[in-house]
């Protein structure tokens, strides 16, 4: 295993301690039987694995970048669930599934690369009549997303806010101290120093628009 690697599976722990929101999303979903589910941009899969442990269904989950749908694929081998956890590498502009193939779409961080309503617009075809879309999403315009839910052709299940004491207790200031070690571990090595200054970079962010890292998650139904 690279040390990249290793840095993303440390990095994942941390970003398990937000996994609750996860649940607590799909426990607004009403009960299902082996419901078949799409994790659009699900990265290393820490709500992908999550998604498996719940629902007992059929899951793909689709992201662009090689190296975390890696270390997603040793979790789902991990978990003796290969059978019905799949990893696809795909663009999210190139989705090509069939009409009506899913119970379920599931999109944590990932519609914000299509923008908040075009996703719902383009990925509606995707779900099976009734079908739910789960979107986590950052909570600035709520009011205006509420309404961009119903004109494009949804009902809401619900929604709950993660506010930024949240996000910085649970997730940012672990990964700083994470990333203090790993540097000192790793001073003289450029590949994990490049992965240290991508995810300090999310640090940074955080502290320079604390504001904007509240999130959403809505729970929504296809008329």
């Amino acid at each position: 295993m690279t040390k990249e690697a290793r840095f993303q599976i440390k990095k994942d722990l941390i970003r398990k301690r937000l996994a609750k929101y996860t649940r607590k999303a799909f426990r607004m979903l009403p009960e299902m039987d082996k419901p078949r589910i799409l994790d659009i941009g699900c990265g290393s899969g820490v709500p992908t694995m999550e998604l498996a442990r719940m629902s007992n269904g059929e899951i793909i989950g689709l992201d662009i970048n090689q190296g975390l749908l890696d270390v997603l694929v040793q979790k789902v081998k991990k978990a003796g669930v290969s059978d019905r956890v799949k990893v696809m590498k795909c663009s999210i502009f190139d989705m090509g599934f069939a009409n009506e193939s899913f119970d379920v779409i599931w999109a944590e961080g990932s519609i914000s690369v299509v923008g908040f309503k075009r996703g719902l617009q383009e990925w509606k075809r995707f779900l099976k009549p009734n079908g739910f879309m789960v979107v986590h999403h950052e909570k600035e315009n709520v009011t205006q997303k509420l309404e961009q839910i119903s004109s494009c052709g949804y009902e809401l299940t619900g929604y709950f806010i993660l506010n930024e004491d949240t996000w910085w207790a649970e997730y940012f200031a672990p990964l700083e101290k994470l990333i203090c070690e790993t540097r000192t571990e790793y001073a003289d090595d450029p590949k994990i120093l490049g992965e240290l200054h991508n995810a300090q970079r999310e640090i940074d962010m955080f502290k320079k628009h604390p504001e904007r890292n509240s999130s959403v998650y809505f729970v929504i139904k296809k008329k």
